[in-house]
This record gives structure tokens, sequence and C-alpha cells, in this order.
């Protein structure tokens, strides 16, 4: 059947077992990818910039034809191109330097204003920490105030966890048909851990919750940041207070090093064929050693959070 608009086919995306990767590795148990970068602005984001969107719309606190403005390191952005495109909104993308070019020029081809912001003294490409971010944050408060927008603020708008809760959460626990044990994600804003976490104990209150963050930028496992620069793009931003983590209970910590995440990206197109980011081989490579660990023999969700296509400009593919 027909959609009406390109909104109406975010969500709702095919999981697949990753049971080569897991055999290969003489493990027990099994690994449920989410495939969010067939969401039509690749990544899972969409979700979340849709929930944005509709609850400010139904609130009031987004007029008609009012311009939104967003930080993002590329996916939230793209995702609210393509929203606010359909809904009929202005948007201005603000993004640092330090993501990768694809990301700018997709939000951009998709209607989008992009502001590129230059990243802290002594931050390196591909790399952005969270002095980079708040540079970015700095920029998207002045836009907004000057031209009297909407901020988006996917860092504590509540509809950003509540599209996770909604339909992330009860479409795993269908697609697992109804086998799971544990969910593991990467954090950015949060909001993907804490809507699902929410949404899937509501399935199973038993249901277990593991935190993914870079190496030497763990501040959630409340580790100091020795090396907030990494090449893990959407996240690992070493900020120890977000607001979608509060009251969430977290079963354990894990950290993944960016060339753990990269060499696993990689198998995970080799040996499953699907063409991830870097954030979804944090992802899988948090779950395998889970498997090897504390969730041997059982069921762990994971999200492929983004598209290959945008790091292609990184070494990522090299």
């Amino acid at each position: 059947m027909a959609l009406n608009s390109i909104v109406e086919a975010i969500g709702g995306t095919p999981a697949i077992w990753l049971d080569r990767m897991v055999a290969a590795r003489g493990l027990r148990g099994r690994i449920l990818a989410k495939l969010d970068y067939l969401n039509p602005g690749f990544s899972k984001k969409d979700r979340a910039a849709l929930g944005i969107i509709s609850a400010a719309e139904a609130d009031g606190s987004l007029r008609p034809g009012q311009t939104v403005v967003e930080l993002t390191s590329g996916n939230m952005g793209t995702g609210l191109a393509i929203v606010c495109a359909i809904r009929g909104y202005p948007f201005v993308a603000v993004m640092s330097r330090g993501n990768s070019a694809e990301r700018a020029r997709m939000m951009a081809a998709l209607g989008a204003e992009v502001v590129l912001v230059d990243q802290a003294s002594g931050s390196l490409p591909g790399q952005v920490s969270g002095a980079d971010l708040a540079l970015v944050e700095d920029e998207a408060r002045r836009i907004t105030m000057e031209r009297g927008a909407f901020r988006a603020d996917q860092f504590h708008h509540s509809g950003n966890a509540l599209s996770h809760a909604q339909t992330t959460a009860p479409e795993l626990w269908a697609d697992s048909d109804g086998e799971l044990t544990a969910f593991v994600d990467f954090v950015g804003s949060g909001g993907t851990f804490g809507g699902v976490m929410e949404g899937l104990r509501r399935f199973q209150p038993d249901m277990r919750g593991y935190v993914v963050e870079p190496e030497g930028a763990a501040v959630l496992a409340g580790s100091d940041a020795t090396c907030p620069s990494h090449p893990i793009q959407g996240g690992g931003y070493a900020m120890a207070d977000l607001d979608f983590l509060m009251g969430v209970p977290v079963d354990g910590f894990i950290q993944v090093s960016g060339a753990e995440a990269r060499e696993t990206a990689r198998a995970l197109a080799r040996e499953e064929g699907i063409f991830g980011g870097f954030s979804a081989g944090a992802n899988v490579a948090a779950a395998l050693r889970l498997l090897a660990g504390p969730e041997a023999g059982g069921r762990v969700a994971v999200m492929i959070c983004d598209s290959g296509l945008k790091y292609l400009s990184t070494d990522l593919w090299e």
C-alpha cells in the first residue's frame, strides 16, 4: 500500500539475527540487530525527529511555519530535515566540522540550512569531543534566539525518548518473538537507551540494559574523561548528566575503543552484509562481549544506528 508521505515510512524497520557472527566466534546466544539505517534518513534518529516535531505540534510549542533549529552530528539533522520539509518548517542544522562531510551534504540536499562550527583547539577532524559539542550548542542557542525559532533540543525534549518507548521497543519485542533478555546501546543523547528500556520493561520487567561508551570517555560509568576525542561519531561526548538516563537502571557499562568499533563494523559488513557505521560496530562489539560473559546463552538486541554510506570520507572503510 502506498504511503502519503516519506514521514510515514519512518520506523517499522526489519531486524536480523546475527547468527553467523555469533557462531564464527564460538559464542552461545543470539544478537538481534534492528536495521534502523533503513529509515528514510538512513538512521535511527528519524524516529526521534518525528517524535519531537509531532509532540511540539500537539502541545503548540511549534507554530505553523516556524523555523526549527537543532545541533546535530548529522543524523538527527537529516531526520529533522525530512520531517520539517514535509510538515512545512524551515530547518537549520548546526554541526561541528569534525563530523563527516557526507552528513552536511545530505542535510543540504534535503533542504536544510547547514551551519558548520569550527572544532575546539586541539580537536581532530572525525573525532568530535564534548568541547566541540559545547561550541555547537552555543551557536544553536544563538541562532534560535536570533530567529525566534523552535529548538528541537534532542538532549532534553521528551519526544526523543518517547518515540523509542512507543515504537522501537515494541518492534524489538515483536521481532524477537518475546525472547529478548537484554538491550545494549552506544549513548549519544541517551534517548534511545532510556526510551527502549522503558518500553521493553513493560513487556519484561527483568530486561537488562547495558550502556556503551568509548574508551577514555566513559563518564557514565564513573570514569574520568582521559581521551574525549574518538572516531565513534554521534555519541560518547563525555557528558555525565544526560536527562534520559535519569532514573533508568543500568545493569552494566561497556567501553569500546574506536579500533574495536571499526573492526566490528567491517566484520558486520563482510559476515552479515550489513553496511553500518561506527556506532553500529560499537553496539555489536559490546553485544558479542556480553554473549562471552554475563549474557551467555541470552538474546541481546542492538541498533544498527546509521549507514556506512555516511562514513565514506573517514577511515572506517579504508
